[in-house]
């Protein structure tokens, strides 16, 4: 049996925000469809950057990324939202003066479709939601916010999801519920790339993960390996801890 096509395939790229200085080295992952793949590392190690440069944010100096066979790179995001991909950022993520249905509904401004059906899939996935649809999303809860944020994502039935520190910020209780929601919407067909502090939470969930530093991929494997590979204990389950 031939092995499946990869969904999204990074492949040597080198990005940063200034000319001339590139903060990922020559970054290459794979991300095969269905998958949760965790990219984990220290602060500064290039983690946000490349979502962003996946995500048409950042535009690669050098290097390709192709996602469903075929390249992205120098994309931008609207037409990469249409191609099936949606990016959750760590901050400003949703419309804080907006109540939560109309920020559901502003999720699925590409989509030429009745949105009740969506709207009710995501109540259904995620019951504080719809408790508070009426509410301002500006009023709620940090948890609340995220789960909003992958909520207004899932409007576009994306293929593939990018989450940018879904836990950053929050109280224990709150990650492991936001943890939750993100194993469910990866059991439900959605591949997932959680870039991500909480080190131990991520690879335990995660098929399979990589590691970043200093811009580069040093350690890849099964998200059990990485987590019981001595060396990157050593480097980085000490800090994921303390998250």
């Amino acid at each position: 049996m031939n092995d499946p096509a990869p969904l999204l395939e990074v492949e040597n790229v080198y990005a940063g925000y200034i000319k001339d200085l590139n903060i990922l080295q020559g970054v290459s992952i794979k991300v095969y469809p269905g998958e949760l793949v965790a990219i984990i590392g220290p602060n500064g190690a290039g983690k946000s950057t490349l979502a962003k440069a996946v995500f048409g944010l950042l535009t690669p100096n050098q290097g390709k990324i192709n996602f469903k066979g075929e390249s992205i790179a120098g994309l931008k995001s609207d037409q990469i939202v249409r191609q099936g991909m949606c990016y959750v950022p760590q901050i400003s993520n949703v419309f804080p003066s907006l109540t939560v249905e109309e920020n559901l509904e502003m999720g699925a401004f590409v989509r030429d479709v009745s949105l009740q059906p969506l709207k009710d899939e995501i109540f259904a996935k995620f019951p504080r939601l719809a408790e508070r649809r009426r509410q301002r999303a500006g009023t709620l809860s940090g948890g609340e916010r995220q789960m909003l944020a992958m909520g207004k994502a899932l409007m576009l039935q994306p293929s593939l999801l990018l989450l940018d520190e879904p836990s950053a910020a929050l109280s224990p209780i709150l990650v492991n519920s936001v943890f939750e929601q993100i194993k469910q919407i990866n059991q439900s067909g959605t591949a997932i790339v959680l870039v991500e502090q909480n080190v131990r939470k991520a690879l335990e969930m995660a098929d399979r993960g990589y590691v970043l530093e200093a811009g580069r991929d040093r350690f890849e494997g099964r998200g059990a390996d990485l987590l019981n590979n001595p060396k990157v204990g050593e480097l980085y389950l000490g800090a994921g801890k303390a998250h």
